[in-house]
C-alpha cells in the first residue's frame, strides 16, 4: 500500500515539472523580473518575462563573452582597467584563473572571523532559523539571516577582485553553507545559474575549517572551463512544451561523467586551511569527493555572483533568476 508520504512526494515531484507552476511563480515575482524586459530586447529575445527560458531560446549565443574567456586574454591582461592596482600576488592569481579556470586566495579570511561565522551558524541552526534543504546537506541563503555570512558574501575586497576578473560589476546572488561534504557528482555551475551571453557567473568557496583528504574535499578539473557549455540541448532532457523531463540533474551529471571520460582529464583536490578561498569559473567542472571519515565535517561557504547587464536563468528548470534590485 502506498503511504500518504509517498503520495505527497509523487505529487510534489510532478508539480516541480509543470512549467505553468513556474510561470505563476514568475508572475508573483514580476517586480523582480521587470528589468528583464530591457535585457530581452538588448539580446533579441522575443518572449514574455514570465515565460520559461533556456539555452534553446538562443540559437546563436551572443559573442560578448567575458574578457577572460577570449583567446587573447593573457596577452591583454595588462591592458585591463585596474590591473596596475593589483598586487603581484593578485596578478598571478588572475593569470591562473584565465589559464586553469580557478585560483586560490590563501588565508583571505582570518581564523577569528571564520570562528565568529561558525558560531553564528550553529546558533541559527539551534534556534531553527536555519535548516538544511531537501538534500540534507545544504543550508540555502543563510546570508539573509546571518550578519556574518552576509559580511563574507559582500566583502568589499572580494567583490573588487571579482569585478576585475569578470570585467563587469558582480551582483551577489546566493549562498550555500555546508557542514559536511556534499559528495556531489561533477558538474558545472553554469547549468544551474546560466547566463546569456555565456560565462557571466563566478563562484567562491570558503573553507570554514581546515579540510583534509578524508573529509570529502572539493574536487575540480583544471582547464575544464574551456570546454563547450553542456546544456539541455546536449542530452535527452525529456522536456516538452508544458512539462520538464524527469530526473534532469541526473541526466546532466551522466553527460558530464561521459565528457570527463572522453577528455581523459584528472581531478585536483582542494585541501584547505581555515579562511582559504577557492574562486572558480562558471564552467569549471567540480564536485564533492567521498567522505572517508564518516564522523568528519567539512564546513564551508559557497557564494555565487552574476554579472550586471546579462540575462540570468536556470537551465534545468527554465526559470529566470530572481535578482535583487539595488
Amino acid at each position: 500500500m502506498i503511504s500518504l508520504g509517498q503520495i505527497f512526494k509523487r505529487y510534489t515531484g510532478f508539480l516541480r515539472r509543470v512549467k505553468p507552476a513556474y510561470m505563476l511563480n514568475n508572475w508573483l515575482n514580476r517586480r523582480l523580473l521587470g528589468p528583464n524586459r530591457e535585457l530581452y530586447r538588448k539580446y533579441g529575445l522575443r518572449k514574455s518575462i514570465l515565460a520559461p527560458i533556456s539555452s534553446a531560446d538562443f540559437k546563436q549565443h551572443n559573442p560578448d563573452i567575458p574578457w577572460i574567456d577570449r583567446p587573447d586574454a593573457m596577452d591583454r591582461l595588462a591592458e585591463q582597467p585596474g590591473y596596475a592596482a593589483l598586487t603581484g600576488t593578485q596578478k598571478e592569481k588572475v593569470s591562473r584563473f584565465i589559464q586553469e579556470g580557478y585560483c586560490v586566495l590563501e588565508g583571505f579570511f582570518t581564523p577569528d572571523r571564520v570562528d565568529r561565522l561558525n558560531q553564528e551558524i550553529d546558533s541559527l541552526i539551534g534556534s531553527g532559523k536555519l535548516d538544511f534543504n531537501y538534500t540534507g546537506r545544504k543550508i540555502m541563503e543563510s546570508y539573509k539571516v546571518s550578519q556574518s555570512v552576509n559580511s563574507f558574501f559582500r566583502d568589499k575586497a572580494m567583490i573588487d577582485f571579482l569585478n576585475f576578473i569578470m570585467g563587469k560589476p558582480v551582483v551577489p546572488f546566493h549562498t550555500i553553507n555546508f557542514i559536511r561534504g556534499s559528495e556531489q557528482r561533477a558538474h558545472s555551475d553554469s547549468v544551474h545559474m546560466s547566463t546569456e551571453p555565456q560565462g557571466y557567473l563566478i563562484a567562491t568557496w570558503t573553507a570554514l575549517e581546515d579540510i583534509g583528504p578524508d573529509q570529502g574535499p572539493l574536487f575540480y578539473y583544471p582547464g575544464s572551463h574551456r570546454f563547450s557549455y553542456v546544456t539541455t540541448q546536449d542530452f535527452d532532457s525529456g522536456n516538452s512544451r508544458w512539462l520538464l523531463g524527469k530526473n534532469p540533474n541526473q541526466k546532466y551529471e551522466d553527460r558530464i561523467e561521459a565528457l570527463i571520460s572522453e577528455k581523459g582529464i584528472q581531478p585536483r583536490y582542494f585541501t584547505a586551511r581555515k579562511g582559504d578561498v577557492l574562486i572558480w569559473h562558471a564552467n569549471l567542472l567540480h564536485g564533492g569527493s567521498a567522505i572517508a571519515r564518516p564522523e568528519s565535517t567539512r564546513k564551508s561557504l559557497v557564494a555565487h555572483y552574476f554579472c550586471e547587464g546579462v540575462i540570468c536563468y536556470h537551465e534545468l528548470t527554465q526559470r529566470p533568476a530572481l535578482l535583487p534590485h539595488k
